[in-house]
């Protein structure tokens, strides 16, 4: 999505050194063993309030966001911003353990963000700047198109562009697809305004996209919309609505059986918040939690500073959720709660 990134201040190391061989120890990535087993990079599941997800793995002092997760919960994959670029990050569970965050392979060129795994696992769709010509690279928010790989075997193919009539002269991005295929994505105009878009899939791409009406495509602005794999809702992060509590904040939109759209419902607190940025969410892949970016800091920042030295503030800055956003997640139910009669 085009806007403004923010480098985040003091840029944290992930943790660690290397392994000693004891299972009580450290792995080879240098993330402690207990930490890095079971479902979900072995963190504590979330209830009615968000947690940040994965600290000092995922969500560090580096500007965090997108989540999305293979069918079968063995990769998980993010997008992390350093100076203006941001790059798609993937961890893999090798066995039990899972293994340190690395840049996954068909990124860390280009201005690759925003990754959504297809609810089968057989792609991976992304925003990226890289020519589709086989170019140079752009270091700049620009040619922004929607690009996927393709599965095979335990590694992802070369990308591919998704190609017209869903990439256009205008700028595509935050791809997020249904168990039909059926493609969400936001297209900016030429006045700068998001929409929301759907695509159907047809025998060689996708066919004519349809921008949604104004449920979904609510507020003065509007983009970034993760659809759930059944199609049931969508979770559309809007600005300018009178309900909103300031700024970019989560509405959830349902869809009846017959195509209707429910009047965008308000994720307020604890998910959207007055003084947080979240404008990223997607869905684990048993349908259980809900992941979200945030600008919201854990805990603050002390509100007296005075003489504390450089080390100090190094330090703070260094802890998870410093940055300029975190992944966090909560239970479902949050959403679920929220559906109307009919929908």
């Amino acid at each position: 999505m085009r806007r403004t990134l923010s480098l985040c201040v003091g840029l944290m190391l992930l943790v660690g050194c290397c392994s000693n061989g004891d299972e009580s120890g450290t792995s080879e990535g240098g993330l402690t063993k207990s930490e890095l087993r079971g479902p979900y990079l072995g963190q504590e599941a979330p209830g009615s309030e968000p947690r940040l997800f994965a600290p000092g793995i995922v969500s560090t002092a580096l500007t965090t966001r997108d989540a999305t997760m293979m069918p079968d919960g063995s990769e998980f994959y993010f997008s992390v911003v350093v100076g203006p670029r941001p790059m798609i990050m993937m961890v893999r569970r090798t066995g039990a353990v899972w293994q340190q965050p690395v840049v996954a392979a068909f990124s860390g060129v280009h201005y690759d963000i925003e990754p959504w795994i297809a609810p089968n696992g057989s792609r991976l769709y992304f925003m990226s700047n890289r020519p589709s010509d086989g170019g140079a690279p752009i270091d700049a928010w620009q040619n922004q198109d929607l690009w996927f790989v393709e599965r095979t075997g335990e590694t992802w193919g070369e990308p591919r562009p998704v190609g017209p009539p869903v990439n256009s002269n205008r700028p595509e991005y935050f791809p997020s697809v249904t168990q039909g295929g059926v493609l969400y994505f936001t297209r900016e105009d030429e006045q700068g305004v998001s929409w929301i878009f759907r695509a159907a899939p047809g025998a060689d791409g996708f066919l004519q996209p349809e921008r949604l009406g104004p449920e979904v495509n609510c507020g003065s602005n509007r983009f970034n919309a993760a659809v759930a794999p059944d199609e049931s809702f969508v979770i559309v992060p809007a600005m300018g609505r009178e309900d909103g509590l300031g700024g970019v904040d989560y509405y959830v939109v349902f869809r009846s059986d017959d195509d209707r759209w429910s009047e965008p419902i308000l994720l307020g607190e604890p998910v959207s918040q007055a003084q947080g940025r979240e404008w990223s969410a997607s869905f684990s892949p048993d349908g259980q939690y809900l992941f979200f970016m945030s600008s919201r800091s854990p805990g603050g920042v002390p509100a007296d500073l005075s003489g504390m030295k450089i080390d100090g503030l190094q330090e703070l800055a260094s802890q998870p959720g410093r940055g300029g956003s975190a992944i966090w997640w909560i239970d479902m139910e949050v959403v679920r709660k929220l559906r109307p009669v009919g929908f």
